[in-house]
């Protein structure tokens, strides 16, 4: 990794006393639910959400011949009657099976999470399994809204276990040798990020009541999130067009394109952020905008922009996603298949292809070789102490640039940015809008 990355929250609070959930968990110390792992140790595992990218964390956990899934964990039944049958299929065993979570970070033997839920459970799912003693795979964005990041953040320095975000791409050997070649001047001065997503979602159309399905536990899946009736088209996938669970398509596929470019360009929160854009497509229910640009403006003269198309593709015709970083000498792309360096006249100089499974682009399963590199590097992390490619103090970084987008988008104008914080200097009411949700009953994590 680049050696002038910079982070987010440069000193979590030393004073902090832990973080509790009032009413949610048992009583739970790290000290008691943790074990030592030596080198060689087995490394048990459990999955939380496993309909559909947690195919991937499935596939690549059973790479390792020296970890085990103990636990697939979901609250909808017919989700885990499919998920069993693939089980058997594709890894040879069954994990044992358990719908409340708590139950899972209550067995000691368990020594990691990996979380793939809706995103309005990623942060304090991972706060609660850091309390329980675990390692926490957490896939993007690792939190709902910016105060939550902060929270996480402190929750890992407190407890002291490793916390991965699943952007897969850091462990891609062919971007890190980019990242490291641009270090080196390669391109020259590097001064701009693009980075942009290209989809063509159909409608969700108009939810109606339904009662809810036999064998899903609404109650448990809204978990932090203030209740609402069971709707015919949130569960299982358009929740992420949902302000209440979801975080739109900036954190659902932007994150990883921005945090490649912020990786690349050397930087971390900017000065300043705008945003344009709408919902131009369908009338229905998708409460996000549908297209957007945004633009990170950041010291030095470097500025970063986000495009994404969810609802139209990208034209004339492009690669479903990507990333171009740009510099006084020339440019690189990179994306999960490798990058390609071109000079000032744009004509190619050489090109790098990622080894391996090729990983998806654009489908909601996201699968491929680089899943097995990041979970690799989270297990070196937990075996070894090595450095995550990933953790979660820099990623926090690149998952507030995403929330700023939507925050800038909202506000419809220039935010300018607090570089220590991340916090908007300018506009209360967008702070007071977006800075923090409101939390179901019992369900708020807290600094105690």
């Amino acid at each position: 990794m680049s050696s002038n990355r910079r982070h987010f929250i440069k000193k979590a609070s030393a004073g902090a006393a832990g973080i509790a959930f009032s009413g949610s968990i048992n009583a739970m110390t790290a000290s008691g639910y943790s074990r030592i792992l030596g080198a060689n140790d087995q490394i048990n595992c459990a999955v939380i959400g496993v309909r559909s990218r947690a195919k991937a964390h499935f596939k690549a956990i059973h790479q390792d011949t020296n970890a085990k899934i103990l636990y697939s964990c979901d609250v909808d039944d017919k989700i885990i009657e499919e998920h069993n049958a693939w089980c058997q299929e594709n890894i040879g065993y069954v994990p044992k099976v358990e719908k409340d979570f708590r139950k899972v970070l209550e067995d000691k033997k368990v020594d990691a999470i990996f979380i793939a839920t809706p995103e309005h459970w990623h942060a304090p799912m991972a706060i609660m399994g850091l309390q329980a003693g675990k390692h926490v795979y957490v896939e993007k964005p690792c939190s709902h809204n910016p105060h939550e990041n902060q929270l996480l953040v402190e929750a890992q320095k407190k407890y002291g276990k490793k916390v991965q975000m699943g952007n897969q791409q850091r462990s891609a050997n062919t971007s890190i040798l980019a990242v490291k070649e641009i270090g080196e001047g390669i391109i020259g001065d590097v001064y701009k990020g693009e980075a942009y997503y290209s989809n063509n979602r159909g409608s969700i159309g108009t939810g109606k009541k339904i009662p809810v399905p036999a064998g899903l536990d609404w109650e448990m899946w809204q978990g932090p999130a203030i209740r609402e009736d069971y709707r015919d088209n949130i569960h299982p996938y358009n929740w992420h067009w949902f302000k209440n669970w979801g975080t739109g398509e900036i954190h659902n596929n932007g994150t990883h394109e921005i945090d490649i470019c912020r990786w690349a360009l050397g930087v971390d929160l900017p000065d300043s952020v705008t945003s344009f854009g709408g919902k131009y497509t369908y009338e229905d229910d998708w409460e996000f905008v549908d297209n957007q640009q945004v633009t990170y403006k950041f010291g030095d003269d470097k500025f970063i922009t986000w495009t994404g198309h969810s609802r139209g593709l990208i034209q004339p015709d492009q690669p479903g996603r990507g990333t171009t970083i740009y510099g006084s000498k020339g440019a690189i792309t990179l994306s999960r298949g490798g990058y390609k360096l071109y000079g000032l006249d744009g004509k190619l100089i050489k090109e790098e292809k990622e080894k391996g499974s090729q990983s998806a682009g654009t489908n909601t399963r996201g699968e491929g070789g680089l899943d097995v590199n990041h979970i690799s590097n989270f297990f070196e992390a937990i075996r070894q102490d090595k450095s995550l490619h990933s953790d979660i103090k820099d990623a926090s970084t690149t998952t507030m640039l995403c929330h700023l987008g939507n925050m800038a988008q909202d506000a419809g104008e220039t935010l300018m940015v607090d570089k220590s914080t991340g916090k908007v200097l300018n506009n209360d009411k967008v702070m007071q809008d977006w800075w923090k949700r409101e939390y179901a009953e019992g369900w708020e994590p807290k600094l105690s």
